[in-house]
């Protein structure tokens, strides 16, 4: 009986999880809607706007693409670059200026061998593989009875959760380089910031949600694991 409750009961942990990843996906995309479909005052593209904070920063090496999608921007280390979504490339919006200076800003991270982000890297190929075998691992080591296999699961899936943890302080920091760089030098006026700002916060929030998430599943294979004592 304690067996089954435990069970049901870490099932419960995953709701308001759930629940909090669905708003922080709803209020990104809602804030990222609302401000793409605002021109900001100096026209300034979103292409523009991270190649001018490249420049700011001294950094010449780094391409800016245009690739597929919408919310697909990132920055790639391997390539130095920085890929822009259909959405935030060629647009002149004021979510277009914010999403390309937060990702000029991991440029800028990449350039100065940014702490938090050299620690990621190296635990990103620890992450792939725990992502892909953590918790099978661990869940046939339970149809097994077999501890150790459990615990080698769990471990794997940690990395999992430690990835999420170290990506917070990249991600606001380069939503901080951005939102500096974008104030100091009047990429936007005041009004048009406080819309850039809204958009990455809600961004930040979904990384937030990712953390959770980790930690949640986590927590819930541990107490499966030790439902038996």
């Amino acid at each position: 009986m304690g067996t089954y409750f435990a069970y049901y009961m870490t099932g419960f942990i995953m709701i308001p999880v759930f629940i909090f990843a669905l708003i922080c996906q709803s209020k990104v995309k809602s804030s990222f809607n609302k401000y793409s479909q605002i021109r900001n005052a100096r026209g300034m593209t979103g292409a523009e706007a991270a190649y001018r904070l490249l420049q700011l920063n001294g950094i010449t090496d780094v391409k800016i693409k245009k690739i597929s999608g919408s919310l697909t921007d990132h920055y790639n280390p391997k390539t130095k670059e920085i890929c822009l979504s259909e959405t935030v490339f060629d647009s002149t919006s004021i979510a277009a200026v914010g999403v390309a200076c937060h990702e000029a800003g991991h440029a800028c991270q990449h350039a100065e061998q940014y702490f938090p982000l050299r620690i990621r890297n190296m635990v990103i190929p620890l992450t792939n593989f725990g992502s892909m075998l953590g918790i099978p691992l661990a869940l046939v080591g339970m149809f097994l009875t077999f501890d150790p296999l459990i615990y080698i699961g769990i471990a794997l899936y940690g990395a999992v959760a430690l990835f999420q943890l170290i990506t917070l302080p990249v991600e606001f920091n380069a939503s901080s380089r951005a939102l500096k760089v974008i104030e100091a030098n009047g990429f936007l006026v005041q009004e048009e910031y406080q819309g850039a700002k809204k958009v990455l916060t809600a961004a930040a929030l979904t990384y937030v949600a990712a953390l959770v998430s980790a930690l949640a599943t986590l927590l819930r294979l541990l107490l499966i694991a030790n439902r038996r004592r």
